[in-house]
C-alpha cells in the first residue's frame, strides 16, 4: 500500500506573503480599510459555487478583499467566547491585575500592617491561585470554538461570496 504524503510546504508557501503582510501592519492601518457591512453582508452576491475550482478563487479573492472584515470577525468571536466563559474572562482579569499589581511594587515587598510577602511569594501565590482556576476554565477548549467558529463563519462567507463583476471579467483570457 502506498503512502499518502501530505505537502506541507505547497499550503505554508501560499500562505506565508499574506500572513508576512499581516505582521507587517499596525491594528489602526488594518482596520481603517474594513469595507463597508452593505457591501461584506451583500446578498443579492450570495451564491452556491459551481465546483471547487471556483472555491479556490472566491476563497483566494475574498481573503484579500475581506481581510479586516475577517479581522473584525475574530475579534467579535474573541468577545463573545470571554463573555460566555466569565470563569475565563476571570482568570484574565485576575492574572492580567495580579501581575500589574505586582509589577507596580517595583520589587519591594508587600507590607499589610502586620503580613510582609516578597514579589517571589507573590509570584507563587497568584500562580498558586490561577492555574487550577485556569484549567477549570477550560481556554483550550475555547480557543479550539473561537478556531472553529471563526473558519467556519469566515470560510464560508469567502466561498458563497461571489467576486464582483469587474473582477470576474478580468480574469478571463482574450
Amino acid at each position: 500500500m502506498a503512502q499518502f504524503q501530505f505537502p506541507v510546504e505547497m499550503i505554508t508557501s501560499r500562505f506565508s506573503d499574506r500572513f508576512n503582510s499581516m505582521r507587517s501592519t499596525s491594528v489602526s492601518s488594518r482596520f481603517a480599510n474594513l469595507k463597508p457591512i452593505s457591501e461584506f453582508l451583500d446578498i443579492k452576491r450570495l451564491s452556491k459555487p459551481a465546483d471547487f475550482g471556483e472555491i479556490q478563487s472566491r476563497v483566494n479573492y475574498n481573503l484579500s478583499y475581506f481581510s479586516s472584515n475577517y479581522a473584525a470577525v475574530f475579534v467579535m468571536l474573541s468577545i463573545y467566547s470571554l463573555l460566555t466563559n466569565p470563569i475565563l474572562l476571570f482568570v484574565i482579569i485576575l492574572v492580567t491585575g495580579g501581575m500589574y499589581g505586582i509589577g507596580k511594587l517595583e520589587g519591594r515587598d508587600l507590607d499589610v500592617g502586620f503580613f510582609r510577602a516578597t514579589t517571589s511569594q507573590l509570584y507563587t501565590t497568584l500562580l498558586i491561585i490561577a492555574v487550577p482556576l485556569g484549567l477549570w476554565a477550560s481556554p483550550l477548549a475555547t480557543a479550539l470554538w473561537l478556531i472553529g467558529a471563526t473558519g467556519v463563519t469566515v470560510l464560508g462567507h469567502a466561498s458563497f461570496m461571489e467576486k464582483p463583476i469587474e473582477n470576474a471579467f478580468s480574469e478571463e483570457a482574450v
